[in-house]
């Protein structure tokens, strides 16, 4: 069960208590299966997987090649597409969306920015009204995109908070319609290749007998139905399409941190840190206790301390990362130079609090 320990920055009784953590919840069916890997930006911990592939009691070990369908943090690896595009000075922030893509600027949508759809203030809903119908008749992005472009935003951009999948859509064109190539495209050639993240991508063509299967009966979130069907695999959403390991995401937490501190890397030093701030300290119409509490970076969720949503209770006031609703977390913590990479195939619905205690045990074992 134990895993080489990076040894300059974790105990190996504390990390060994964490791999224990998790080797629990798999032995006690808290998960079918999980996967994660720990590291700081000098080294990893070698990945951990314990549990089965399927979630039927009888089904074989988790492969040790096992990808995950990560959902959400597909959402801030699309960020970062963004931000390379502001980098190189061909979009801006500010830019109304229907600058890029004229046919959403209807219904009142002519004043959301890349901004707002970055910071889930855009006043879009997370998911379209028709997305089980759409999902069911296994309809293609152009179709989503086509229907985002025919909504009623909920509320003006800028005024409230809701989180919303949609607004990456919206993104992932952007990029399209800028690079003239897709999200996925640029994504791999400027994220996964020089990272070496090799079994990372969004969307899957191939390779369906590694990924797990999530345990979605009696799960009401939504589009949950079609995640363990191939269409859905082949999709390649940009709010939650990305296939990964705990390995290659390691990488990715590694690399950042390691970006924090210095280091040259896919996006800048200065880009990073933008899109870890608090973004609603800088727009006066979001509401108060947003901004105090539950704060936004660009495709990054702050640390909430004192939210059901936390990460964990152990973690510094400068950490962030992301849940995936399949069953995921990761988090980067720039203050203790840690990251963990949590994967498994309990959706959030019915396991988010344990995911957020394996962190604790992750940062009690900092040295």
């Amino acid at each position: 069960m134990t895993a080489p320990l990076v040894a300059d920055r974790f105990t190996s009784t504390g990390l060994e208590r964490a791999w224990q953590f998790l080797a629990d919840a798999a032995a006690t069916d808290r998960t079918p299966g999980v996967s994660a890997i720990v590291g700081s930006s000098h080294g990893a911990s070698e990945a951990c997987w314990f549990g089965r592939q399927g979630v039927a009691p009888e089904s074989p070990p988790l492969r040790r090649d096992a990808l995950y369908l990560i959902a959400s943090p597909t959402k801030p690896i699309v960020a970062m597409a963004v931000m390379m595009l502001v980098e190189e000075g061909r979009v801006q922030l500010a830019d109304p969306v229907s600058a890029y893509v004229p046919e959403f600027n209807s219904h009142g949508k002519r004043n959301i920015t890349l901004l707002h759809c970055l910071t889930h203030t855009s006043g879009l809903p997370d998911m379209l009204p028709d997305n089980a119908r759409l999902r069911g008749a296994q309809a293609p992005l152009s179709e989503f995109l086509s229907r985002a472009c025919e909504l009623k935003p909920d509320f003006l951009p800028g005024f409230d908070v809701q989180y919303q999948s949609l607004g990456y859509l919206l993104l992932g064109e952007v990029v399209r319609r800028v690079t003239g190539r897709r999200v996925g495209e640029m994504l791999r050639e400027r994220v996964f290749a020089p990272l070496e993240m090799q079994n990372t991508s969004l969307g899957l063509e191939s390779g369906y007998e590694r990924v797990p299967e999530i345990r979605v009966t009696g799960v009401q979130l939504s589009g949950a139905s079609y995640w363990n069907e191939p269409y859905w695999r082949r999709l390649g959403v940009p709010w939650g399409g990305v296939f990964s390991d705990a390995v290659d995401l390691g990488k990715l937490c590694r690399h950042l941190l390691g970006i924090h501190r210095g280091e040259p890397g896919i996006v800048s030093r200065t880009s990073l840190e933008t899109m870890t701030a608090n973004w609603f300290e800088r727009m006066p119409d979001v509401p108060e206790r947003h901004r105090r509490c539950f704060p936004w970076g660009l495709g990054w969720q702050l640390h909430w301390p004192a939210h059901a949503t936390t990460f964990g209770d152990l973690l510094s006031p400068a950490a962030y990362g992301h849940w995936g609703s399949t069953g995921v977390l990761l988090w980067i913590d720039p203050q203790r130079d840690a990251f963990a990479v949590a994967l498994s195939t309990e959706p959030l619905e019915l396991g988010r609090r344990w995911l957020a205690r394996f962190t604790s045990t992750v940062c009690a074992a900092i040295a």
